[in-house]
């Protein structure tokens, strides 16, 4: 069960002050990313850096890094196991978005990071990281309609909520690719609290820095990337401008052509869970956003080869699946429906059911063959490499399906 509110973790964290600054992102889609952009960045600039993004990938711990290393096991379990105590003492009740929140922040008390990078979990206004006091820059990425039972029915609503971030005093970093709705929103929050604000223009990377400007011209980017990286770095000359006004961003910006986001238009080969030889393309595009990235994208790379696409697809309960799914898969494609498995730490997400989605898909005109699975991914992935016959495979629908398919593929690895 999902409970916002900000009472619990307060008097969960308020034993422990926290030693470091913060930069806080929010939005519906490209928190990872710009999360991912900014660590690398900073640990590059010579600034001893965590990150925390939700939900895990794979382990439950790999969502707190220090460095760019994942956090030991051993240290994770350690102080868990100290807020678990703690929660229990105090009788707070703490939800276990929570406790991973208050794990991750005294986390990074004991490895004495200067900055820690942290992405909202929902929402905003009401999450849990939004206990952070000392924060150098708010991110509002880019923002849609997703969790509206949670967050509100209109976008103007949501907006509300994850704009609930912006604090007095703080400067912030807004996406200016946002819909004119959202921009008027934060507009209104951003002059109420009297701050600063940069409006990100990645159709001209040079008003934010010379060197995006060249990195843009070099590299083959989808726009989603353009605006996320145009985030970053403006977000990072804020916060350094304050914390290490000697660290040079404009030197550092290169580094972001060797950031790899797992999960995102990631190339991954199959072997040996799979008999595949060529790479299939694996993508946590959950809603509608992130579902027309992913479809602009396969639509532009892999679609020309003029031989179809073959997907495998899961889905969250609650998700409209007719607008992540029908705007992407298109006639005489084939599609393995399948299920994620249960998500450690996050009893209440489930899958949609396969006969649902499976009923969603065939609705689609002219679209080919359809298989359902239950909850066998390893055996959707074989029928979908078999059907594909090394032509494009796309896994997508969930960044739970991306996780079990990477653990799938680690265990096999394992085994040769």
């Amino acid at each position: 069960m999902i409970e916002l509110g900000l009472s619990r973790i307060t008097r969960l964290v308020q034993q422990s002050p926290l030693t470091w600054k913060a930069i806080h992102i929010a939005g519906t889609n490209g928190k990872g990313s710009i999360s991912a952009y900014l660590s690398h960045l900073l640990a590059a600039g010579g600034v001893r850096c965590g990150r925390f993004t939700s939900p895990h990938l794979i382990d439950r711990w790999d969502c707190i890094t220090i460095g760019e290393q994942v956090v030991q096991e051993s240290l994770f379990r350690q102080i868990e196991a100290r807020v678990k105590l703690r929660d229990e003492a105090l009788g707070i009740g703490a939800s276990e978005f929570e406790l991973l929140t208050a794990t991750a922040f005294e986390i990074f008390n004991h490895e004495r990071v200067d900055i820690g990078v942290v992405e909202v979990g929902m929402g905003g206004r009401l999450d849990a990281t939004n206990v952070l006091n000392e924060v150098l820059v708010s991110v509002i990425a880019k923002i849609g309609l997703d969790h509206q039972s949670l967050l509100g029915d209109t976008i103007e609503e949501i907006t509300r909520e994850k704009a609930g971030i912006l604090k007095s005093g703080v400067p912030c970093v807004i996406d200016s690719t946002n819909l004119p709705a959202v921009i008027r929103t934060v507009d209104d929050r951003i002059k109420e609290l009297k701050i600063d604000a940069v409006y990100t223009r990645p159709d001209a990377p040079e008003s934010h820095s010379p060197s995006l400007a060249r990195l843009f011209a070099t590299l083959d980017l989808q726009p989603h990337q353009r605006a996320n990286m145009s985030c970053a770095v403006s977000a990072l000359k804020l916060a350094l401008a304050q914390y290490r006004p000697e660290v040079d961003v404009d030197a550092l910006v290169p580094r972001l052509s060797d950031v790899v986001w797992p999960g995102r238009l990631q190339n991954i080969v199959l072997k040996p869970l799979a008999a595949r030889e060529e790479p299939a393309l694996l993508d946590g595009a959950h809603n509608t956003q992130s579902a027309e990235v992913l479809g602009e994208y396969v639509d532009r790379k892999l679609r020309p080869q003029g031989t179809g696409v073959t997907w495998v697809i899961a889905a969250s309960r609650g998700k409209d699946i007719t607008t992540l799914f029908h705007p992407i898969i298109k006639a005489g494609d084939r599609v393995a429906v399948t299920a994620f498995g249960s998500v450690d730490g996050m009893p209440w997400v489930k899958a949609t059911d396969t006969e649902e989605v499976a009923s969603c898909v065939r609705s689609i005109p002219g679209i080919g063959q359809i298989q359902v699975f239950g909850d066998d991914i390893v055996a959707a992935i074989n029928w979908a490499c078999r059907e594909a016959n090394g032509n494009p495979l796309v896994i997508a629908g969930s960044l739970y399906l991306v996780s079990d398919v990477l653990r799938h593929l680690r265990g096999a690895q394992k085994q040769t």
